[in-house]
């Protein structure tokens, strides 16, 4: 009972840490989501590779960026770009809860742009033969994704519950999502033990409001109602909510 007592002490003295840090960061770099999503920046970031310039060459990338308002401070919101060896312009693929009854939504904005105001990160860089190989992998884990007409922001299923549901079909990804990627862990009642987002490893979880991960890319983490707390073995950090990923950069992928 003391060790877990101390426990639920230290958790929640994490939580309201990295929810404090992730306030004074949103406002010293000016990037927290804008107030009036009808004006908010949607242009390129800039990040995606010119689809022209490198017609010969297949490109899948996986990108992030915090939710739109409030929730742009706790949460991340992810997407999916790629291009054949030969095509001139990327494909993307989102979950978006409003505008159709079919949430997952094939180029819904531009392939690299702002986020309602907020600058999107990359996960997941690959390029030539190995890309080629995936994209039709990552098609067909699209097209049987679970949950195509249902959506809720916690726990799930949301737009990360589709990003890691790729993940775990296409493991070559090596897709390793940010612990504030709420709705990641998220997993139907009847299968709570599985696969983690990376495809690699093994996940145990409760509808996305309870469980342990153990993945190659993940690390070991913790989900105590959405919110996960882990540490990163492959490349060593902390992994905390409403932050992300604290320490050392993965190759091809970005701190958020």
């Amino acid at each position: 009972m003391i060790t877990l007592k101390w426990f639920s002490i230290a958790f929640v003295c994490i939580l309201l840490l990295s929810f404090g840090y992730s306030y004074a960061k949103a406002t010293q770099t000016k990037e927290a989501p804008a107030q009036n999503w009808s004006t908010a920046r949607r242009d390129s970031a800039g990040i995606a590779p010119d689809p022209v310039k490198f017609k010969s060459t297949a490109i899948v990338q996986i990108y992030a960026a915090p939710t739109y308002g409030w929730r742009g401070l706790v949460a991340v919101h992810p997407w999916i770009i790629f291009k054949r060896e030969g095509e001139t312009q990327f494909t993307r693929y989102d979950v978006i809860s409003w505008g159709s009854t079919n949430v997952v939504r094939r180029d819904y904005a531009i392939p690299d742009g702002y986020w309602f105001g907020s600058r999107p990160r990359k996960l997941v860089d690959h390029r030539g033969a190995q890309a080629q190989a995936m994209i039709p992998q990552i098609e067909a884990a699209i097209k049987n994704y679970p949950y195509p007409q249902t959506y809720h922001a916690w726990p799930g299923p949301n737009s990360n519950t589709f990003m890691a549901h790729i993940g775990r079909e296409v493991p070559d990804l090596q897709l390793d999502l940010p612990s504030n990627a709420i709705g990641k862990d998220y997993r139907g009642i009847t299968n709570p033990i599985g696969l983690p987002p990376s495809g690699r490893g093994v996940q145990v979880s409760v509808l996305g409001l309870l469980g342990v991960t153990l993945g190659v890319e993940e690390g070991v983490e913790v989900n105590v109602l959405g919110l996960n707390l882990g540490v990163d073995i492959k490349s060593p950090a902390l992994r905390l909510p409403f932050i992300g990923r604290v320490g050392f950069n993965n190759p091809g992928a970005a701190e958020l």
